[in-house]
């Protein structure tokens, strides 16, 4: 273009052209947090298939120390072997450009944490292109991710039979928005920033774990299906006392009675999940109110054949009363804010001497049928009088759990086919006593990995996923969908629950 001679049009033209440099060099910081939210995403989920592919090479490991089974173990065992180091290879390899790119972003520690230029549009495009300055890093990423491709087929020719058309790294051109196929480095590198780079960086990570676990459960299957060998005791179920006074602090130990760390044990006892340890996990808690308790008892775990198993079983115990009056809450020890909390409450002198009254919230009905409602955190009591001798008794007081966010069966891991075939979503409440309902606000969605060449967002404002239908019509094997920004109506209000990640194979 050229500049006109007079000098203020001059300076506007430059100006322009400038804002518009700018304008193009712009990446929001949406988009950014975008990026960060998949790559996290992805984080956890090759972590998820780490540990997976950790059983399934120790359950080999054991077929070959079998004598039943050691002859057919130890050659898939082999070829089990050779795809996990030809992993761990391409795994290190894909670190390591990572820590290239942030150096090309101008890394600095800043109080030890990594600080470096996540919008630069040039460090990837320097480090993985091949033009003037570039280190061509895109093709030796790509014939890496090919020779690792061919390298595992040609671990055995079954399976190169098996997974030949449907192995999970994929190096094929790309099409673009404009419909133009474009080469394996300008389609993922070429004025991309930084961290939408790492973020396909992790991608590919995932694709070689995804590929990894494939391979290995071949192998195994080859052999036999994963067994769990409980090496260890732990007790069952117990407690500290089964009578005590208000006040007293009940213990109660809850875990499996044989197991190993495949087991994995997940403990939840009065609707509290707790942790483990050997095998069990111990809560302990103030006694309040009075008569007979039961707290239920959750254990999910794995038995020996790799199945999920979920007991469910109640520790019971009783509460004495000091003064002669009593007050039973029907569902565990607590009320919980934006519901009606029955109770039971009892006299021994008749309700015509009888006054019950309440701090911290509201109690309503007569006789010994109440219903309490409160609409604070903390504590909240109830004092009866009964014949002039008053008795009272504290309760906790707690929100109401935050559901869970779930598509179909709520796995984080499913397969395609049957992710994009549910047309709606839910927020689930796990292990609560109340029979409540939470119905779905607003949700962003991202889609990455396979059939995505780029972050691609979306929202849903209910439970329904007419919104993004034809998004999740593009999903297949290698894909992932991030819902963040979760936003569900409960009968307390609404509020933001977690985000949820879910893996297509």
């Amino acid at each position: 273009m050229a500049l006109p001679k007079e000098p203020r049009q001059k300076m506007i033209n430059l100006m322009y052209l400038v804002l518009t440099a700018l304008l193009a060099l712009n990446v929001s910081s949406e988009i950014l947090n975008a990026f960060k939210v998949v790559d996290k995403s992805l984080g956890v989920s090759n972590a998820s298939i780490t540990q997976s592919n950790d059983v399934l090479y120790k359950s080999l490991l054991s077929k070959v120390n079998d004598p039943t089974t050691a002859e057919k173990a130890k050659v898939w065992n082999e070829k089990a072997e050779q795809a996990k180091k030809l992993s761990a290879d391409m795994d290190t390899y894909i670190n390591q450009l990572k820590a290239d790119l942030k150096k090309e972003a101008d890394l600095k520690l800043v109080d030890g944490v990594e600080q470096f230029k996540e919008d630069d549009l040039e460090a990837a495009t320097r480090l993985f292109g091949n033009g003037p300055g570039g280190s061509n890093k895109g093709p030796e990423l790509e014939k890496k991710l090919k020779d690792y491709k061919a390298a595992m087929l040609n671990i055995d020719p079954e399976i190169r039979a098996q997974f030949e058309k449907s192995f999970p790294v994929d190096t094929s051109p790309q099409v673009g928005q404009d419909g133009k196929t474009k080469g394996f480095t300008e389609a993922f590198f070429h004025m991309t920033p930084t961290v939408a780079a790492l973020t396909l960086l992790s991608k590919f990570q995932n694709n070689v774990k995804n590929s990894e676990h494939e391979i290995v459960s071949f192998c195994h299957n080859k052999v036999g299906e994963v067994k769990v060998r409980f090496d260890k005791t732990g007790v069952l179920l117990g407690q500290s006392s089964n009578y005590v006074m208000p006040g007293q602090e009940v213990t109660i130990t809850a875990g499996i009675g044989a197991y190993s760390s495949g087991a994995a044990p997940q403990i939840t006892i009065g609707g509290t999940s707790v942790p483990t340890v050997d095998g069990q996990g111990v809560y302990k808690f103030q006694a309040s109110g009075q008569g007979l308790r039961k707290v239920p008892v959750t254990i999910k775990y794995k038995d020996q054949d790799g199945n999920e198993k979920v007991e469910t079983k109640e520790v019971e115990y009783t509460i004495g009363t000091p003064g002669g009056a009593a007050v039973m809450l029907d569902k565990m020890n607590v009320f919980y804010i934006g519901v009606d909390n029955p109770v039971t409450i009892g006299s021994p002198t008749g309700w015509d001497k009888t006054n019950v009254s309440m701090s911290g919230g509201t109690i309503s009905g007569t006789g010994s049928n109440r219903t309490v409602r409160v609409t604070q955190l903390g504590k909240a009591s109830i004092t009866v009088t009964a014949d002039g001798k008053p008795s009272t008794f504290e309760f906790r007081v707690k929100r109401i759990p935050d559901p869970i966010f779930k598509i179909g069966t709520g796995k984080a891991r499913v397969p395609s086919i049957e992710f994009k075939n549910q047309d709606f979503c839910r927020a689930e409440l796990e292990n609560f006593d109340f029979d409540l309902k939470f119905n779905i606000v607003s949700a962003n969605v991202y889609f990455s990995g396979a059939n995505f060449p780029s972050v691609v967002p979306g929202s849903i404002s209910s439970n329904s996923l007419a919104p993004i239908k034809a998004l999740i019509s593009r999903c297949g094997p290698g894909s992932s969908i991030t819902f963040v920004n979760i936003k569900v109506q409960g009968p307390d209000g609404v509020r933001s629950i977690d985000e949820r990640s879910i893996t297509l194979y």
